[in-house]
């Protein structure tokens, strides 16, 4: 409902229908639940494909010169690739670009805000944020669906995404179709799935060893990168509700304080709790070859780097505005240890996370921009 009440401030029109088809009507992974899809917008193939459209249009920014893909590119896996993104009108966005991979099982959206618990939510900050601005269209809504209703190309993508709908072209149906492309984003062919299912060859002898590394007790990597997803934030149609999974990792320890950097200080941001200073949600860690770079914030560069700044217990910042000894940051999770891994185990690893890497989703031609086939 809530999504209901912000859109209709923009478009009068809309209307609280329940559909009464099938919530769930895409493609699903081998060995993934159905997702916890709102009733109010059934996944569809026709609306899926309406979505594809205006995820890559740029009509759909207040200037005409960006797109939803311009921060999460299909040729590395819905990254973008910038240690943060830059918005419509020249913006500097403070977060890190999420890939877009199986997010249709995320209990919450954006790395730190509790409150966005649905695509359609979320989909609403790029749209229309003015803080940073990064599509721009608050104030000029109307002018971007009348580009788009211009275009005789969306009069039949919409009609049949929306056919029971006399004009369906709105704020909230360009919403749901985008909504709807998003959380059709699924894959689960990489070597790891396939050795999951029985293809004991799928996965090298190294890759073997890092993953019980992962799953074991010496590394307790799977506390925060769990399930199907590699995500400790997951709801299924089973199972709606999680327990909300953020966490400080003692990426910084500002001073010795605790502190992040002010315009990041995760969770705090919204509780104005201390003790969730710095607490993120935890990414997926599927297709981390494409996705670099890493965390929040983009702050690191490689995987090497990752996998260190989690051996050390935290990473330390030796001079700088930021310097500080995150293995001391008092608000840091306590699974994040010291970890004294050899090199040989590091390798091991990094197999692992290398056979997390799902060449089929990136090839996907299902997900690709249509005005450039």
């Amino acid at each position: 409902m809530m999504l209901l009440v912000v859109l209709a401030a923009c478009d009068p029109t809309i209307k609280d229908d329940t559909a009464a088809v099938p919530a769930w009507g895409l493609p699903l992974p081998a060995g993934f639940p159905e997702p916890n899809v709102p009733a109010e917008n059934p996944a569809t193939p026709e609306k899926f494909e309406l979505g594809r459209h205006l995820f890559y249009d740029t009509r759909l920014s207040g200037n005409e010169t960006q797109a939803c893909s311009d921060c999460h590119d299909p040729t590395i896996a819905f990254a973008d690739g910038e240690i943060t993104p830059v918005g419509s009108t020249g913006d500097i966005v403070p977060r890190n670009s999420m890939a877009l991979v199986n997010v249709a099982w995320n209990a919450t959206y954006t790395w730190p805000n509790p409150a966005l618990t649905s695509l359609e939510e979320q989909i609403l900050v790029p749209m229309f944020a003015e803080f940073p601005t990064e599509l721009g269209l608050t104030g000029k809504e109307a002018d971007a669906l009348a580009r788009i209703e211009a275009d005789p190309l969306y009069d039949p993508l919409f009609a049949a995404a929306f056919p029971d709908d006399d004009a369906p072209v709105s704020v909230e149906n360009v919403v749901y179709g985008l909504a709807t492309f998003v959380r059709g984003l699924t894959g689960a062919a990489a070597p790891y799935d396939r050795y999951a299912a029985g293809d004991t060859a799928a996965m090298t002898a190294e890759a073997r060893r890092g993953m019980a590394l992962f799953f074991g007790e010496t590394t307790e990597c799977y506390h925060c990168h769990a399930g199907p997803t590699f995500s400790a934030s997951f709801v299924s149609a089973s199972a709606p509700t999680t327990e909300l999974a953020f966490f400080n990792t003692g990426l910084y320890n500002i001073g010795g304080t605790g502190a992040y950097p002010p315009e990041n200080p995760g969770l705090y941001a919204t509780t104005g709790d201390p003790e969730d200073m710095g607490r993120f949600r935890s990414p997926t860690l599927r297709n981390l070859r494409w996705t670099a770079p890493y965390m929040h914030d983009g702050s690191i560069a490689t995987l090497v780097d990752v996998l260190e700044h989690y051996n050390d217990g935290g990473r330390t910042i030796a001079e700088g505005d930021y310097a500080g000894v995150g293995a001391e940051n008092p608000y840091k999770h306590p699974l994040v240890k010291p970890l004294a891994l050899t090199d040989t185990e590091k390798a091991e690893l990094l197999a692992f996370l290398d056979a997390l890497n799902d060449e089929e989703f990136v090839a996907n031609a299902a997900y690709v921009d249509p005005f450039a086939e």
